[in-house]
């Protein structure tokens, strides 16, 4: 069964590049445009990974992954243009898994997220979680 990513991002046009190089990789993809609809789909439909976007207008990547952290353990890499370091680091404290730097070529993307994808499932069989 091929890793579902939800990819949450506010820019249509990325949203659409991400979904097309991704399920050309062989991943399913989910899309949401915005925070809130990032956290209902995380939610609902239990995504092997999420790709977050952190400058989202009304509900931002920063608070996508803390809601989703109250809920969920799903391995969250954040793919943005910010590039400060304590913005980073606020990321990953607040819960993210990993950080990659917009424009990221598509190789080191898909890497990550196989990455991502595997460690979860280890951790899920070595906890007996489905």
């Amino acid at each position: 069964m091929a890793p579902t990513v939800l990819v949450i991002d506010d820019d249509f046009a990325l949203t659409e590049l991400y979904s097309f190089s991704l399920k050309r990789q062989g991943f399913e993809v989910l899309v949401a445009h915005g925070g809130e609809e990032g956290i209902a789909l995380t939610k609902e439909s239990k995504p092997d990974v999420l790709l977050v976007d952190l400058m989202m207008p009304g509900t931002s990547g920063w608070d996508v992954i803390r809601e989703v952290r109250t809920f969920s353990d799903v391995p969250i890499l954040v793919l943005s243009a910010v590039v400060d370091s304590t913005q980073v680091m606020k990321a990953l404290d607040l819960g993210a898994t990993d950080y990659l730097v917009k424009p990221t070529p598509d190789a080191t993307l898909v890497a990550r997220l196989n990455r991502l994808t595997r460690q979860a499932r280890i951790t899920r069989k070595s906890t007996g979680t489905p």
